[in-house]
């Protein structure tokens, strides 16, 4: 007789009610994306440095609001999440997400951007950790991770400030607007010590 292991995230939890409004000391909301944002979010894969680090960009307003509607339905069939990173509710500073959301294994990867003029000012850092403990606690994963080019120090910061160990580098794996890059790899389990 074989056993099995029940999911770590019954199927229908996440998506019984609607993506959370999350919030983060200093002021920070994050909140699902509306279509009035569509214009910020368009805007801000023309800085150097999002167009850098993101091959896939939007190339009209109209792609943006189609992006926000495949958000709304990863968050209905519970394969991913993804928020507008505001000052208070309104001002879109960045974008945090989950994506690769596996409730059986109860692990999810991790992304996020921030807008030039919001930069070095911990929002980034913030926005990781506060969808962190909710995923890790109220929704219920057991393991986030997130990956970022070796050449990218700011994102390193972030993922190391918010907690996630660096448990080394994938080769070779993903390609950036100059070529390809080595990748490190973050994760934060459930269970480990809390960010300063």
């Amino acid at each position: 007789m074989s056993l099995s292991t029940p999911p770590a995230i019954p199927a229908g939890t996440l998506a019984a009610g609607p993506q959370p409004a999350l919030s983060t000391p200093g002021g920070l909301l994050l909140r699902p994306w509306e279509a009035s944002d569509a214009p910020v979010f368009l805007a801000a894969y023309q800085d150097p440095e999002i167009r850098h680090w993101h091959t896939r960009q939007p190339r009209s307003e109209d792609e943006v609001r189609a992006w926000f509607d495949g958000y709304r339905r990863a968050w209905a069939q519970e394969t991913g999440a993804s928020w507008a990173v505001t000052r208070g509710g309104g001002e879109v500073l960045g974008r945090i997400a989950l994506g690769s959301m596996n409730l059986d294994d109860g692990v999810a990867g991790c992304a996020y951007w921030v807008l030039p003029a919001a930069r070095k000012a911990g929002v980034s850092t913030r926005a990781l950790a506060a969808v962190s403990d909710w995923a890790l606690g109220e929704a219920g994963f057991h393991r986030l991770h997130l990956d970022h080019s070796t050449r990218n120090h700011a994102s390193c910061r972030v993922a190391v400030k918010a907690g996630f160990r660096l448990e080394g580098t994938k080769r070779s794996d993903a390609i950036h607007s100059d070529g390809r890059h080595d990748m490190h790899l973050h994760a934060r389990i459930r269970g480990d010590e809390q960010p300063a």
